[in-house]
């Protein structure tokens, strides 16, 4: 298949499920971890449309972010430093927002950092669809709601990096990492919320 016609496709593909995610248009970050992927860049994108009224209960947001972590997950995690003061603002912003930051604040480079919050589909839309064209991130429609994802090596050090997003009834998840991705980690946020 052409490229440019398969970008198309993969734009149109990311608008039309996030248009049927069943999402409040109004309101408010798969079983697969934050892993390497490969990207497609679509090249145009559209304008979301109204939605149905929600039939789900409103998630709310966590307060806790080893809470919201299997047993496995923090097991990987080991003895990493999460929300060291020396790394930066995290723990629960003042409009509910949770900031997890997996950090030792000695190290140069190894770090998982993940920000949960409210944000209507409308937006998350128009930021998916923006990833995906001008960044090159794939997405697909895992529990119910839309994930995209892009790694790439690191610029000044032999490690990977990367971004996962997962987007359902109004809340994102939005996780950036370099040299740290545990297996199960964004399927375990995503079970702690909806299941």
């Amino acid at each position: 298949m052409n490229p440019r016609l398969a970008s198309a496709v993969a734009s149109l593909t990311l608008i039309a499920l996030l248009a049927g995610c069943g999402g409040a248009a109004d309101g408010g970050n798969a079983d697969t971890s934050p892993e390497p992927s490969s990207s497609t860049t679509p090249d145009e994108t559209a304008s979301p449309s109204p939605s149905p009224t929600p039939t789900s209960t409103p998630v709310a947001l966590p307060t806790d972010c080893r809470a919201i972590l299997s047993e496995d997950v923090l097991s990987q995690l080991g003895e990493t430093p999460l929300n060291d003061p020396a790394v930066g603002p995290s723990g629960v912003g003042d409009d509910g927002t949770l900031t997890c930051i997996w950090r030792d604040p000695r190290a140069d480079t190894t770090n998982l950092v993940t920000t949960i919050s409210l944000m209507n589909r409308g937006p998350a839309l128009d930021m998916l669809n923006a990833l995906v064209t001008d960044e090159g991130f794939t997405c697909f429609t895992p529990d119910d709601g839309t994930r995209c994802e892009k790694t790439w090596p690191n610029e000044q050090y032999p490690v990977t990096d990367g971004r996962t997003l997962f987007w359902r009834d109004d809340v994102l998840i939005d996780t950036r990492y370099s040299n740290l991705a545990p297996t199960g980690y964004t399927s375990s946020i995503i079970a702690h919320l909806w299941d």
